[in-house]
């Protein structure tokens, strides 16, 4: 199993945020306030339970033409399952491990937004500042604001559709974040501050504008601000110069061709190395399943706030019209039930990553083959979701109040209904 971190998150939370304190306290810095995640019983989950997991990850590889897969689910009363499944590539009939890196896709977001409400609770920044005072040549955008870009309200467009092409044809580009942003700038506005759209281009622009409030790089920023007092040693914003995801060993990513409009799910792209700069702010982060599932914990109870207002996620929004009243969007997430989260994808990696705040329920998963998109990665997390949350209390633990307001059976259909390549019969 790796690493063995199905018993270590808790603990090593609790030990690196104290570490980070004593750090912060030396530099004269206000510090977070200490975090104590809710105690995990040390043990796996039900085996039965540990097969439906694992069945609905295989079932979710074979529909996205994924090789491998990488899954955490910690349950604090009951136990946890961590495992890596399939193999590193087609061709690399390696067995993936628990400790492999891997891009994250758009959780970036919520790492992203992370550092803009640390700036803000120092008064480095204005949460309601104009997007044009760090940022040039976008005039037009006067009055979207930081917290607009974090909260996917600024009516701005996505730059991956049209983007997408060039990053499968040539990973290695590195992109300029304005430049990217301009392909999601370039499309029809809604009216700021009046509906969540999701946009990368936000998400390209409000690093951009941390990265000039402070005079460092965003990857500096993510550092200082996310990575370090978690302790999350193998989580970072890498260079824009093309790479396979690091610390090694690595998750191979990849993507699948069509010839004559059928996916070719026996001879999958290798798209493993290339620029973090195809997602910079928005999606470019790497790291690992333990650091995942320890980052999670740790966000959605908001342990890296130093000030406890404005909240972050006090005022959601619906995702889309029609959208279930219990799935909203703001401070870089979605809120899924009680669950706080994010899910998306990047060339060649598909990751969702939730937590409940009040239980320290979490979900971890990632496949290696992005070409059946985003929302996929999101029906996988909830199916794991909705199976975990229905784990038995260890003995001498008692099962809180929790539970999701959708079966597993909803999402595995929906998983099924979304599948790209064959799916086995039975």
């Amino acid at each position: 199993m790796g690493r063995n971190i199905r018993h270590r998150v808790g603990a090593l939370v609790v030990g690196a945020i104290a570490t980070a304190l004593v750090l912060s306290g030396c530099s004269g810095d206000v510090a977070a306030p200490p975090f104590t995640p809710k105690p995990q019983v040390s043990g796996s989950l039900p085996a039965d339970m540990q097969d439906q997991l694992k069945g609905a990850v295989e079932r979710a590889m074979a529909a996205s033409g994924s090789s491998g897969a990488i899954v955490g689910v910690w349950v604090p009363w009951s136990g946890s399952y961590v495992a890596g499944l399939g193999t590193v590539s087609a061709e690399d009939k390696s067995p993936v491990r628990t400790d492999m890196s891997f891009r994250i896709g758009d959780v970036t977001r919520l790492m992203t937004c992370d550092v803009l409400y640390a700036l803000a609770d120092h008064g480095t920044v204005k949460l309601d500042a104009s997007i044009t005072e760090y940022v040039s040549g976008v005039p037009d955008l006067q009055a979207v604001t930081l917290l607009d870009l974090c909260n996917g309200t600024g009516g701005i467009g996505s730059s991956a559709s049209t983007a997408m092409p060039m990053w499968l044809n040539n990973p290695d580009r590195e992109w300029e974040p304005k430049e990217l942003a301009s392909y999601g700038l370039a499309q029809n506005r809604t009216p700021p501050h009046t509906g969540y759209r999701d946009s990368d281009a936000g998400y390209l622009l409000l690093g951009q504008a941390l990265e000039r409030a402070t005079g460092q790089t965003a990857a500096q920023l993510i550092s200082e601000y996310v990575a370090t007092p978690l302790g999350l040693t193998s989580t970072s914003l890498p260079a824009p110069q093309a790479a396979a995801p690091s610390p090694s060993p690595a998750l191979d990513g990849s993507f699948l061709a069509q010839v004559d409009g059928a996916y070719q799910c026996a001879k999958p792209s290798d798209i493993t190395v290339s620029s973090s700069s195809n997602g910079y702010t928005d999606s470019g982060v790497v790291s690992t399943v333990e650091d995942l599932g320890r980052y999670m914990q740790a966000e959605a109870a908001q342990a890296l706030r130093v000030k406890k207002t404005p909240k972050r996620f006090g005022s959601p929004l619906p995702v889309a019209d029609g959208a279930p009243s219990w799935y909203q969007a703001t401070g870089g997430g979605f809120l899924v039930g009680s669950m706080i989260g994010q899910h998306g994808g990047t060339p060649g990696y598909l990751t969702a990553a939730y937590s409940d705040p009040g239980t320290g329920f979490t979900i971890v998963v990632v496949l290696n083959d992005s070409t059946i998109g985003s929302s996929f990665i999101g029906d996988l997390a909830f199916e794991l979701a909705a199976i975990a949350s229905k784990a038995p209390a260890s003995k001498g633990r008692t099962a809180p109040e929790f539970a999701l307001p959708f079966t597993a059976e909803d999402y595995a259909k929906a998983v099924d209904g979304a599948a790209v390549c064959p799916l086995p019969q039975g």
